[in-house]
């Protein structure tokens, strides 16, 4: 039985504003929002005097590797670490063995889930069976079960294909998730095709194997009416491309991760951390994925949470496995790297990281009365330093090891449960 609970005095942040106010809790939602609101008997007072309060975040782009490599991340292990960076709510990507195309399989992914996961997790479902990018599943017996589909960890290089599927995913209303790469053109790359490839003798990722699948798709999608949604962008080019896609109609959404917004190949080590899939960008793309957050080109933030063993991460760039994790480090690096310097307002960054996600794809939530309570509660105040020993996720493998920042979580409560608070 969940517990009356009044947050007091908290600073109340949303995407449409920022205002003190108490917020009611009763039964798992929020029953009253406002300025003074009197405690009912037997409520227990939380005294958020200096926090500020958000409704928790929702990510579109996870991988919790369960089942089939947990080894590297557990849907427990996952959903721990995203409430430590106050997430409620996540999508698991279907790059997994076996992989969730057709009922049965899913169903074991499922079960998972319902027994260990400590946040709402919502499970992607393949475009095409196994992800091989040759058949289409059966998305009639897979909607209502799934958040969406994707083949994540690789694009669809068909255009037959993705027609085709883009015309299924049509007619049954659902979302197409898209990571978008043309495999003729990676040539056995590994990090950005740029300047740090050049100086350091590194083969390159070139820009054009995202944003022209990402313009191949936006045709089919103006031409189908499907609902897609573009993964993880990382370049200019895809920026520029999806604006213009949205000006004439076209039903797309997209996300960026913290990374792309945070980072660029200026930034590269030789180290396994700084590997991932879209690589660092030139700064050049770095400052049109920030311009295309302020004015809504890009919906939302994902962190493309991507755990790894400790093995598979330390063989430097050239020869260690794609993929960094983000769940525990996304709000406090960007809100110390774009909303402390005055680039990015607060509200703009928990519309991208909390709103949007949750619209996209139609799962509701928010601060209103009436909505599941879920809220995390920041400390924006003290600085503290990401240590990835202290990660609850079992990969450790960041870019952001070391940095200072601000924005620390210090409670998540999901359907009015504590789901993380921060000890000490």
């Amino acid at each position: 039985m969940t517990q009356t609970l009044l947050l007091r005095g908290g600073l109340v942040v949303t995407g449409s504003g920022s205002r003190k106010e108490d917020i009611l809790v009763r039964d798992g939602r929020i029953a009253l929002t406002g300025p003074g609101i009197s405690a009912p008997a037997g409520a227990e007072i939380l005294d958020l005097t200096g926090k500020t309060v958000v409704p928790a975040f929702a990510d579109l782009h996870v991988h919790f590797r369960e089942p089939g490599y947990s080894y590297k991340e557990t849907i427990r292990t996952g959903s721990l670490a995203a409430a430590r960076g106050g997430y409620t709510l996540v999508c698991t990507m279907p790059n997994l063995n076996p992989v969730p195309d057709s009922p049965e399989t899913l169903a074991i992914e499922q079960e998972i889930i319902d027994r260990d996961a400590v946040i709402t997790v919502l499970p992607y479902c393949a475009i095409t069976k196994g992800r091989k990018g040759l058949e289409t599943v059966d998305f009639k017996s897979l909607k209502g079960h799934c958040v969406a589909f994707s083949d994540d960890g690789s694009g669809v290089q068909s255009d037959g294909m993705m027609r085709k599927a883009m015309e299924a995913a049509a007619k049954e209303g659902v979302i197409i998730a898209a990571h978008c790469e043309d495999n003729t053109l990676l040539r056995g790359g590994y990090i950005h095709d740029g300047r740090y490839a050049s100086l350091h003798g590194h083969r390159g990722i070139c820009s054009e194997s995202e944003w022209k699948q990402i313009a191949r798709d936006l045709e089919l999608a103006g031409e189908t009416g499907c609902r897609y949604h573009v993964c993880h962008i990382s370049t200019k080019e895809s920026v520029a491309i999806i604006r213009e896609a949205k000006r004439r109609g076209v039903p797309v959404t997209c996300e960026t991760a913290p990374h792309y917004l945070t980072l660029c190949e200026d930034d590269l080590r030789e180290e396994g951390r700084f590997k991932m899939n879209p690589p660092l960008r030139s700064a050049e793309d770095r400052s049109a994925l920030i311009e295309g957050l302020i004015d809504g080109t890009i919906d939302a933030i994902a962190t493309d949470h991507a755990p790894h063993s400790a093995e598979e991460k330390s063989l430097g760039l050239e020869k260690s496995a794609m993929g960094i994790v983000g769940l525990e480090t996304s709000f406090p690096v960007l809100y110390t790297s774009l909303v402390k310097t005055g680039i990015l307002c607060p509200e703009r960054l928990i519309e991208a990281m909390s709103e949007a996600p949750r619209r996209i794809f139609g799962l509701g939530g928010g601060l209103a009365p009436g909505c599941p309570a879920d809220i995390a509660v920041i400390d924006t105040e003290h600085p503290f330093t990401i240590d990835s020993r202290t990660f609850l996720s079992k990969g450790k493998a960041t870019p952001f090891d070391g940095w200072n920042v601000y924005g620390k979580i210090i409670l998540t409560l999901r359907g009015g449960v504590t789901v993380y608070k921060e000890i000490g």
